[in-house]
């Protein structure tokens, strides 16, 4: 039995459904949630990411009416929800911790939000079985939660809160329960769940991969702000602020002032390199600011001294240094790449692993060119 949970609910592409205007939230003298704006699209599966602490799951709890705002507003599908309570609004929530009835078989479980509004007991079965079939678990309703793995009950709980036909789906950190071969498998789960009933999807996370792989658009948070809000490759490649730079992904920051700038290129004296680099990109500094360069790891090049080209001071965007430390990661290798000796001349270089471990192409101590081009690195200034 199938059955689509979210036809009826859906709202042109161009629309957005959600508006955050301004929301703060105070508790006490800690400010969880300070200014935030934000409009995300119906039919999007929109990602709210950041460290522990920086107001993601307050932000979540408060679209979800578990939170009052201390200022500021949400407006959900052109609705104020300012005197709208939780039960009423038309988002349902995913939790952490699932909150399945242990006493309740799983059709039970699935059935329970629609049983207590009082629609009648046919109705209830059909689409909780509707439900079911959607997160693949047809042929389990008779079964009780102790009877299922973590990521069934995980499913459960996600066909639980689709049964009510949301406009708006919210998960709080929903994964981070399973192992890690499971939460591979339910992030694609969630991403084809997310197209086939199109409604907006919104997951708080803590984990980059996690929100890389599954998100339309990820905003950013840090210390109760948004930092940045943008596509996942966009935000990878392009960050804005230091902190997203930092916080997605690895990469390597060497602080610098600008030197010169020349249309779409600019020189950055680096405090660690002889040479200065050049840069190109479309953001562009005025002489004399002070910068930081974002490089990623993957983005360097790295040979042996013995065997590249001879390094001269005036080349850009490379520099030589010693191999210093060597993480193996399976499918790639990091080599940390001591290039001053200061705590902040240590380069992070990725290199791919195509032979096997014990046939690495660099090891300890040895000389290496590391070399970038120019449109690898982004120039922050904050």
């Amino acid at each position: 039995m199938t059955g689509d949970l979210g036809s009826e609910n859906r709202t042109p592409a161009d629309k957005a459904i959600i508006r955050i205007n301004s929301l703060s939230k105070n508790f006490g003298a800690i400010q969880a949630v300070d200014g935030v704006s934000l409009e995300i699209q119906a039919g999007e599966f929109f990602a709210l990411l950041g460290p522990s602490g920086c107001g993601k799951t307050t932000l979540l709890r408060m679209l979800a009416g578990l939170e009052t705002p201390s200022a500021g507003s949400i407006v959900i599908d052109g609705e104020d929800m300012s005197r709208v309570p939780a039960n009423r609004r038309p988002v349902n929530t995913v939790f952490q911790s699932y909150a399945v009835f242990p006493h309740l078989s799983v059709l039970d479980n699935v059935g329970y939000g629609l049983k207590v509004t009082g629609i009648r007991a046919a109705e209830v079965r059909d689409r909780a079985e509707a439900a079911l079939d959607l997160v693949k678990l047809e042929g389990y309703g008779a079964r009780m939660p102790d009877q299922l793995s973590g990521g069934q009950r995980q499913r459960v709980a996600l066909a639980r809160a689709l049964v009510k036909r949301p406009k708006v789906l919210l998960l709080d950190e929903p994964l981070s329960a399973l192992d890690a071969k499971l939460r591979e498998a339910m992030r694609h789960e969630l991403v084809n769940l997310q197209e086939t009933v199109g409604i907006t999807f919104i997951i708080v996370t803590h984990d980059q991969e996690e929100a890389l792989s599954m998100a339309d658009r990820i905003a950013v948070m840090d210390r109760g702000c948004v930092r940045q809000v943008a596509p996942p490759a966009q935000l990878y490649e392009f960050p804005t602020n230091r902190f997203v730079a930092d916080f997605i992904g690895s990469v390597n920051l060497l602080e610098g002032i600008v030197s010169a700038v020349d249309g779409a290129e600019m020189t950055v004296q680096a405090a660690l390199l002889a040479a200065p680099l050049r840069i190109v990109q479309d953001k562009r500094f005025v002489p004399g600011t002070k910068v930081w360069v974002a490089i990623r790891p993957e983005k360097i090049n790295m040979t042996k001294l013995e065997t590249g080209p001879t390094l001269r001071l005036d080349d850009n965007n490379q520099v030589e240094g010693i191999v210093e430390e060597i993480t193996y990661l399976g499918d790639f290798s990091i080599y940390h790449v001591r290039i001053a000796d200061r705590p902040e001349g240590l380069v992070k270089v990725a290199v791919p692993n195509f032979d096997r471990a014990t046939l690495r192409p660099f090891i300890w101590e040895d000389r290496v060119i590391l070399r970038w081009n120019p449109n690898s690195g982004v120039v922050l200034d904050s």
